[in-house]
């Protein structure tokens, strides 16, 4: 089996795994860390959204061995010195969460979204930014509001 090793939120990690190890495994199940979901395994829902080198993918389509050396934020990684991250904090003001399965991803994708596009996001952006992002609770209205209010934070 390979070897891989990267750095998720700041923290080296490396583990075996076999070639077909998706990333959301290697996160979840190798490291430990579960705020990263499985919703659907085709890439549709985004629950399991991180960011690798600075940039949104769905780690649940993603091998693990192909992000050997890459840098990896989780949702877990967000928060800083005991404080949430804007956007994080934006979800909780917001009410933009429900059962809160969808919410890492949809909160990281809105932190990719503002770092490529900026913070001056029409509603129209974040509703088609979002739609690989699926939430079967909240209607999206808090949702869009929520990332208007992290991304003035960010």
């Amino acid at each position: 089996m390979p070897a891989i090793s990267m750095k998720v939120n700041g923290q080296a990690v490396c583990g075996e795994v076999e070639g077909r190890t998706l990333l959301v495994e290697f996160i979840r199940e190798k490291i430990g860390l579960t705020g990263t979901h499985v919703g659907c395994d085709t890439s549709q829902c985004g629950a399991c959204v991180v960011l690798v080198n600075g940039k949104a993918v769905k780690s649940c389509t993603a091998l693990a061995v192909a992000h050997d050396g890459a840098e990896v934020i989780t949702v877990e990684g967000l928060a800083a010195d005991g404080k949430l991250h804007p956007m994080q904090e934006a979800f909780k003001d917001n009410h933009g969460l429900q059962c809160g399965f969808c919410t890492p991803g949809m909160v990281i994708a809105s932190i990719d979204m503002v770092n490529r596009l900026g913070k001056n996001l029409s509603e129209e952006t974040i509703r088609h930014e979002l739609e690989g992002n699926i939430c079967r609770c909240t209607g999206y209205h808090n949702i869009v509001a929520a990332v208007k209010a992290g991304a003035a934070n960010m």
